[in-house]
């Protein structure tokens, strides 16, 4: 898969992308990520890249020339020539995507879909906003990582390699590991422990430590529901539950009582 960002501050990305799972899906050719500054397509001897609004206000505004040079240089080493007849054919479709508090809330169905594509260009906001023409003409959707303000897009696109990277086969080494993540299955993960059995008084769950594999997993599946039911009830509009696990659930429902 290949990733294009497109930002005015490349040097943001450096620590995120030379370490842990992203960095280890590069190396494996799984993932290649592509930093473009976007000063590099500014304008005049400056490099411009913004400019006042029309009609006056607070703030700067991203200028389209920049954007749309940056994204025909991406999509033009998209295209190869045909062996015959000299004619140009493009590969797999860029989506390209604009991270904007006015997108499609990012969640895990959401990045399992992006996930699946073979390239991507994110679009990194900065100052007051981008100029219109950029959202109406040369993008393909809006994505956003939350409502609450980010001092631009960098952040936020950071946010979406991240997540979508670890949902390329071959990147996480332990499968069950991913399948047992938080939201994975609509559902947040349940109480993790690990050495010591006992610290200063408190202790793993006897259930962990009882060797009976379908104990452990009916603890887990419980605690997990639990914890939803708990603190995020509205994912159960979204999961699917099976009878055992609506058993479990009347079952937390009585205890909670």
């Amino acid at each position: 898969m290949d990733i294009h960002i497109l930002t005015l501050f490349p040097g943001m990305f450096r620590g995120v992308l030379e370490e842990s799972i992203i960095k280890r899906a590069q190396e494996k050719g799984l993932v290649k990520i592509f930093l473009h500054d976007l000063r590099e397509f500014g304008l005049g001897k400056r490099k411009t890249t913004d400019d006042y609004p029309y009609g006056g206000g607070a703030g700067m505004i991203m200028r389209i020339e920049p954007v749309y040079n940056a994204i025909k240089k991406i999509k033009a080493k998209n295209t190869r020539h045909c062996r015959t007849g000299g004619q140009e054919r493009k590969k797999n479709k860029i989506r390209t995507i604009l991270l904007t508090p006015q997108g499609e809330i990012l969640n895990e169905g959401k990045s399992k879909k992006l996930a699946k594509e073979s390239s991507v260009i994110l679009i990194c906001g900065h100052y007051k906003g981008l100029d219109e023409r950029i959202r109406l003409n040369l993008i393909d959707e809006e994505i956003s990582v939350g409502d609450y303000v980010l001092s631009g897009g960098e952040i936020a696109a950071m946010v979406v390699v991240d997540t979508i990277t670890r949902l390329i086969p071959g990147v996480l080494g332990n499968k069950e590991s991913m399948r047992l993540d938080s939201f994975h299955q609509n559902i947040l993960e349940g109480p993790l422990y690990t050495r010591p059995v006992e610290f200063k008084g408190m202790k793993v769950p006897d259930s962990l430590l009882s060797g009976n594999h379908g104990q452990i997993f009916d603890w887990r599946r419980k605690e997990a529901l639990r914890r939803t039911y708990l603190k995020r009830p509205e994912l159960f509009n979204v999961i699917k539950l099976s009878e055992k696990d609506k058993q479990m659930l009347e079952e937390i429902k009585k205890e909670k009582l």
